[in-house]
C-alpha cells in the first residue's frame, strides 16, 4: 500500500515520539468526536503535546486553527509538522528530555 505524503510525515513523526519514549495515539473521529483535532496527541515527559501533520505546503484549517489555539491556550504545546520542519519536533523533545 503506497504512503501519501501526509501519511509518510505523520510516521516519521510517531517514530520520533517513540525514539524519545513519548506516549502518543492518534484520534480517530469518524464523525462522532470533534472536527480539527490534531493528527497526534502525545504526552512527553509530562508536557502535552499535539501535532498537526501536513506535507508540502498543506495548510490547516479553520477547525484545525481553531483546536491548536485551544490546546496552546491550555498550556499544552501544538504543532504544526511537515517534512521541511521535522527538526523543530526533535529540539523540542530534546529540550524536554533533559532534566
Amino acid at each position: 500500500m503506497a504512503t501519501t505524503k501526509e501519511g509518510a510525515v505523520k510516521a516519521k513523526v510517531k517514530s520520533m515520539l517513540d525514539s524519545y519514549g513519548c506516549y502518543h495515539f492518534s484520534p480517530m473521529t469518524h464523525g462522532y468526536g470533534n472536527s480539527g483535532i490534531p493528527d497526534i496527541v502525545a504526552c512527553c515527559n509530562g508536557r502535552f503535546i499535539a501535532v498537526e501533520c501536513k506535507a508540502g505546503r498543506g495548510k490547516t484549517t479553520a477547525l484545525q486553527d481553531r483546536e491548536l489555539t485551544r490546546i496552546n491556550t491550555a498550556g499544552g504545546v501544538a504543532l504544526v509538522i511537515n517534512e521541511h520542519n521535522l527538526g523543530d519536533l526533535a529540539a523540542y523533545l530534546t529540550m524536554l528530555s533533559i532534566k
